[in-house]
């Protein structure tokens, strides 16, 4: 079985200056959005991109960083100081649960109980989050609207820590707003305080909805080298 689609991370250098003014850039359109740019968190997203992107990341003070692939967060924890803080985002897969558990902080992809079983077993008491699929594109990762207070009760017995929920909007502007108000408004009716919401691209219109972490990548690194993902 083919675990996850294969990435290529060639070495980069990144100017701590020219990122620095990137997440300037990134906190004022949080501001300008409506939300606290000093409330609203910045999660790095390294995918893609080699240890180097981490340091970068660290360097401007962004210590939680936002991985998709379970070999290449690992290839990075290898490598990165101890105290980086992450998050795992998409999809799990469970038969990699276990060598995921000791470094990763945050799981923000889970969307069913037995993947919260997994992690439970592996790393008991864990931080998660819903990853909420509003769009209804197959092959999306995500429990529905309606499924998500069951789940959130089913990962509470669990004993995991459930921080909130986690949605990637569909592309066109008026679906994402849909899908932001919606998953903003769920998380108010479960009492949950974490809206993982928005990108380098719609991270406004999220914001607007009450974001509380929005995950950048491009917005801070720049472009990814063509043939980078593969």
């Amino acid at each position: 079985m083919i675990w996850e689609t294969t990435i290529s991370t060639s070495p980069r250098s990144f100017d701590s200056d020219e990122v620095a003014e990137r997440l300037a850039g990134v906190r004022r359109r949080i501001a300008q959005a409506g939300g606290d740019p000093d409330a609203v968190r910045v999660l790095a997203v390294t995918k893609g991109f080699g240890p180097e992107a981490v340091a970068a990341a660290r360097a401007v003070g962004l210590s939680a960083v936002g991985e998709n692939y379970g070999q290449e967060l690992l290839a990075k924890a290898s490598v990165c100081p101890e105290d980086v803080q992450w998050h795992f985002l998409g999809a799990v897969q469970r038969n990699k649960v276990p060598t995921l558990a000791p470094v990763v902080s945050v799981w923000q992809g889970v969307a069913r109980l037995v993947e919260g079983e997994r992690i439970a077993r592996s790393s008991p008491g864990a931080a998660v989050m819903i990853q909420v699929d509003c769009t209804g594109i197959a092959g999306r990762n995500g429990c529905s609207v309606g499924d998500a207070p069951e789940l959130a009760e089913g990962l509470r017995g669990l004993d995991l820590e459930v921080q909130g929920l986690m949605t990637v909007a569909p592309p066109d502007e008026g679906g994402a707003r849909v899908a932001f108000r919606q998953v903003g408004q769920l998380a108010d009716s479960l009492g949950l305080v974490e809206r993982s919401m928005g990108m380098s691209d719609d991270l406004e219109l999220a914001v607007s909805a009450g974001s509380t972490m929005v995950r950048i990548g491009r917005g801070l690194f720049g472009d990814r080298t063509k043939g980078q993902v593969t």
